[in-house]
């Protein structure tokens, strides 16, 4: 867990003041309350869980036809926006919906769209397996894996990740796709 000082939150709230033997009890509580949402946002920044807080079904019934339903926190509302609005030529497919569906599916996935950091810079042609951060867990990954049948691609989540259909990332849960050579990780 991080420490309150080193999350974004220091000087928020100083810690509290101790007058004669006492500590003044509306600061306390003030300095645990900002302490206590402060360290539950550190930690979720490094979770691996990325289940959105409100599940949309036409989302997972549009989107998941065709590859897994990405959680909404990969990336920004502004990637989400431009991948909405673009479902015409849906990276070298034609996923349109109607206005109706776009609105509704675009609303929800602004409304739970990543706001942290590693989410704050959209990737390139707002792919997430092209983000700095997806790069950067998948460096030690051999390009040959990316190639093999069972996996296709990075963006096939689920030939390694168990729990990807359900938002979870976590590199101690992962699965060894089909056809992998031993000595490839």
């Amino acid at each position: 867990m991080h420490c309150w000082r080193e999350s974004g939150c220091a000087g928020l709230a100083e810690q509290p003041q101790v007058i004669s033997g006492q500590v003044d009890s509306v600061q306390l509580n003030f300095f645990t309350t900002v302490t206590l949402l402060c360290s539950l946002s550190a930690v979720h920044a490094g979770s691996h869980d990325f289940k959105p807080i409100q599940a949309l079904p036409q989302y997972a019934q549009e989107c998941a036809a065709c590859h897994v339903a990405y959680p909404p926190a990969l990336l920004s509302a502004d990637s989400w926006q431009r991948i909405v609005t673009g479902l015409s030529q849906h990276y070298g497919v034609d996923a349109s919906l109607d206005a109706a569906q776009i609105d509704t599916i675009g609303r929800w996935l602004a409304s739970e769209a990543g706001a942290y950091k590693k989410v704050q810079t959209s990737p390139p042609e707002d792919r997430i397996s092209r983000s700095d951060w997806f790069v950067r867990k998948h460096r030690r990954v051999d390009p040959e894996i990316w190639r093999l049948a069972s996996v296709k691609s990075p963006a096939q989540c689920t030939a390694c990740h168990i729990q990807a259909d359900q938002g979870r990332f976590d590199e101690h849960d992962l699965r060894t796709p089909a056809g992998m050579k031993k000595g490839f990780r």
